[in-house]
């Protein structure tokens, strides 16, 4: 079991133009180089010269390198949540299935397309607080995700439904890197498990009203 541990913090966002482009190049450096060598060896030195960018100015935003891996973390959340989004707005799939398989199919895209994903999702392996100094990874992502299925659904976003999301996601979560371990690509036969899981544990706790 990883030791639990508190994210490093992020001092501040950027405010001005300028200043918000050297943010998100100091993110998307930070992604290049956790595929190119991995976490264990990611420094922030390396980062800023990748970036272009003054050490000085790291440190800026930044207290340290999980204050960094903590934003990179989180721009990850806010891209899959808007792409979930998007998806289910243009495609309006009903019922719980069609929620299952559009978030299930997003995440899977964002492991094979975006740089870093699979070593930097939404935490990274040892740093459980990553997203929220107060809550693991897996329940700040649940958190979110409740109050998609809650507004989805129109399920109240109460206790029940908190827990059948988090045991869900601690699933999918299981499942989709046991998916990425037996094929980089994802397993595509893991994956279907995945949502079949999801699908049977949902459709049971989940009662739309009405139903």
């Amino acid at each position: 079991m990883n030791q639990d541990r508190t994210a490093g913090t992020l001092r501040r966002l950027p405010v001005q133009k300028r200043s918000a482009e050297r943010f998100e190049r100091l993110l998307d450096a930070c992604a290049e180089l956790l595929d190119e060598v991995g976490y264990a060896a990611l420094t922030t030195k390396e980062v800023a010269r990748r970036a272009e960018v003054p050490i000085g100015t790291l440190y800026q935003f930044f207290s340290d390198r999980e204050g960094l891996i903590g934003a990179l973390a989180a721009r990850n959340l806010e891209t899959f949540l808007e792409r979930v989004a998007a998806r289910l707005e243009r495609e309006k799939p009903e019922g719980i299935s069609g929620i299952v398989d559009v978030t299930v199919d997003e995440f899977v895209t964002m492991r094979r397309t975006i740089t870093g994903f699979g070593v930097v999702d939404f935490g990274a392996a040892g740093q459980d607080h990553t997203l929220e100094p107060a809550l693991d990874n897996n329940t700040a992502v649940a958190e979110r995700l409740r109050a998609v299925t809650a507004a989805l659904t129109g399920v109240q976003g109460d206790a029940e439904l908190e827990i059948a999301v988090r045991v869900a996601l601690e699933c999918a979560d299981s499942v989709l890197k046991l998916a990425f371990r037996t094929d980089p690509q994802g397993d595509s036969q893991l994956i279907a498990e995945c949502k079949r899981v999801l699908n049977s544990y949902l459709t049971d706790r989940i009662r739309p009203p009405g139903n």
